[in-house]
């Protein structure tokens, strides 16, 4: 019976202390030697006496060197603690004093709130919504709403890749054993697992067994791999790069008793680079012919080998395709979209709100529901995750929240962000979302902004959503596919989701996101200002749209690239060769409606 294993990454930083006394005990161990050491040799005569002076001040010079030495040293240390301790203390006061600029306190002790630090957005709105009504002069063309800009590849990846030496030696042509992972988290950490499951397994030369996926007790969604995406195409996709296979073999499983999880599971640091793979973790698939990493979530270093970082590419953008009942109706979801929005030639725009009632209530920030929203948050704080928001370590400020720009965006900040920007209200807009907080209150303003809003509900017929509706995984497929074709993006919180899209969008779109994240610190300044003009917020939104084009095509990855730095936002240079040789498939056409077999490609 093989024990369980548990791997850790190794690291041994150097000791100084170890360091200073191998030098101090060296030191001594010469000296000790030298003074101790006898001679049957007569004595020699006596020195001059001169050279006995120049020997007593030398001695004394190195008594008064070493004395000044100690009592330097001493002083400063003396004088870096009193530093450090200084420093500290200036960094408490600091902190404390913006708690006390930005918390309630500040209303007790007759302090003015921090800008920025106090929702007033519902004031502003109220105040300026006469010119925000009127103000269909300016309309952007939202086929004019980016700038062409020809995208300068520094390192095309390979035209291919299938057959190649990918990692360790083959042995044979055989493969070293099975992989299998566990992915954790919803739809696009998901997916992230995935693809680097694909390209670990071709970094050891393993069979990948499907991808499992865990029950997350936040999304409580028990789909499996086959009920998000198409397992055929999958495993036909990627032959000849990584085998793939559904389960273990018979002999295995029975080795381990038919349960997968009485394998060894390997501990896996986050974001290991390869090297750590072939030296700690290869050995152990040969011996055993099988190996688990669970969880799996950031466990392989965005920077690896060109040919695993294909693999990667092709996994993400050939391999993984929604399964037929999600891409059915996500076409028809669609196509729809598009017919609504025959006033802006088919385009639209899609917005990622996150203001379900747990984000709001995790964020810890305050809006407009004054006394009675507090309380229905905590109670729900206490309710979800019980008294992790009420530890003594833990302090609460809401408004240095906002300030910091953590604060999720409502549905009508996003819409005057919009409408700043030049949208009228004749843009259709797709809404991807949870359940919103307090719906009816906070979409008011938004519909007012814009009354051609929809979401997958309002697209739908009831009978046709209804499969999917205890499947949150299942409805964001829906949403992503829909946020994928739009004409512009809008993302409101970060997370996995806008971050695969950004890059999905930017493999797409010749190299360019085609999205806008507001500048949630610049906007906060803004929308506290009860003496803005509309016409100032517009230049500003102006600004800010002019810097989402402009960061729409970077691709930082090309000037530095990290462990950390993802692909799945920033696929290119290294994807680039799947969007060349696929150019007629994968691209997105200018048509109204795009054929079937292009959409289904695309995704």
């Amino acid at each position: 019976m093989v024990t369980t294993t548990s791997f850790a990454m190794k690291s041994k930083p150097y000791s100084h202390h170890h360091l200073s006394r191998q030098n101090s005990n060296g030191a001594g161990g010469y000296a000790s030697e030298s003074s101790n050491s006898g001679s049957n040799s007569p004595s020699p005569p006596p020195s001059p006496r001169r050279h006995a002076t120049v020997s007593h001040y030398r001695r004394r010079l190195r008594t008064k060197t070493n004395s000044f030495s100690l009592r330097d040293n001493l002083g400063v240390s003396f004088l870096f603690r009193w530093n450090f301790r200084y420093l500290v203390l200036l960094t408490l006061l600091y902190v404390s004093g913006l708690i006390m600029c930005v918390g309630p306190f500040s209303e007790l002790i007759g302090f003015p709130p921090v800008p920025g630090s106090v929702y007033r957005s519902h004031e502003i709105f109220e105040k300026l919504w006469d010119d925000i009504q009127f103000d269909n002069s300016s309309a952007i063309d939202l086929s004019s709403v980016w700038k062409r800009r020809r995208l300068k590849m520094q390192k095309p990846c390979l035209n291919s890749t299938a057959g190649q030496h990918f990692g360790v030696e083959k042995e044979s042509g055989s493969p070293s054993g099975y992989l299998i992972v566990e992915a954790n988290g919803g739809l696009n950490q998901q997916r992230s697992a995935i693809c680097n499951a694909v390209a670990l397994a071709g970094l050891l030369n393993a069979v990948l067994v499907i991808p499992r996926f865990e029950l997350n007790s936040v999304w409580k969604d028990p789909s499996e791999f086959g009920d998000i995406y198409d397992e055929d195409h999958f495993i036909s996709t990627l032959d000849g790069y990584v085998k793939v296979v559904r389960e273990l073999p018979d002999l295995l499983m029975e080795k381990y008793d038919d349960n997968i999880t009485n394998i060894p599971n390997i501990r896996v640091q986050a974001w290991a680079p390869a090297k750590y793979y072939i030296r700690e973790v290869y050995p152990v698939l040969k011996e055993q012919g099988v190996i688990r990493i669970a969880p799996f979530a950031n466990r392989l270093a965005m920077n690896v080998p060109p040919h695993i970082q294909l693999l990667r590419c092709i996994a993400n953008y050939r391999a993984l395709r929604f399964s037929s009942p999600i891409s059915t109706l996500a076409e028809k979801l669609l196509k729809r979209m598009i017919e609504k929005s025959s006033k802006t030639g088919g385009k639209y725009v899609s917005i990622h709100l996150r203001f379900e009632e747990d984000m709001v209530a995790f964020s810890c920030c305050l809006y407009d529901g004054g006394k009675a929203e507090k309380v229905e948050m905590d109670s729900f704080r206490e309710k979800w995750w019980k008294g992790k928001f009420k530890r003594k370590d833990r302090v609460i400020v809401p408004g240095l929240n906002r300030v910091n720009g953590k604060c999720p965006l409502t549905p009508l900040e996003v819409g005057m962000i919009l409408r700043g920007m030049g949208f009228n209200n004749n843009t259709s807009i797709y809404l991807a979302s949870g359940r919103i907080y307090q719906a009816e209150r906070h979409l008011a303003p938004l519909l007012k902004m814009f009354p051609l809003l929809y979401t997958k509900e309002s697209l739908a017929t009831p009978d046709e959503l209804a499969p999917f509706k205890e499947y949150s995984s299942r409805l964001a497929a829906l949403d992503y596919t829909v946020c994928l074709f739009s004409e512009v993006f809008v993302t409101t919180q970060g997370g996995n989701f806008p971050h695969f899209l950004m890059g999905h969008r930017r493999f797409l779109f010749d190299g360019h996101a085609k999205t806008i994240n507001p500048d949630k610190q610049k906007l906060v300044l803004l929308l506290q200002n009860m003496n803005i003009s509309w016409m100032t917020f517009k230049e500003e939104m102006g600004i800010m749209l002019s810097e989402n084009d402009r960061k729409g095509i970077m691709v930082p990855r090309v000037r530095k690239i990290n462990r950390k730095t993802s692909i799945y936002t920033f696929p290119l240079p290294e994807c680039r060769c799947l969007q060349q040789s696929n150019n007629t498939i994968l691209k997105l056409t200018n048509s109204v409606n795009p054929p079937s077999s292009q959409l289904v490609s695309a995704r």
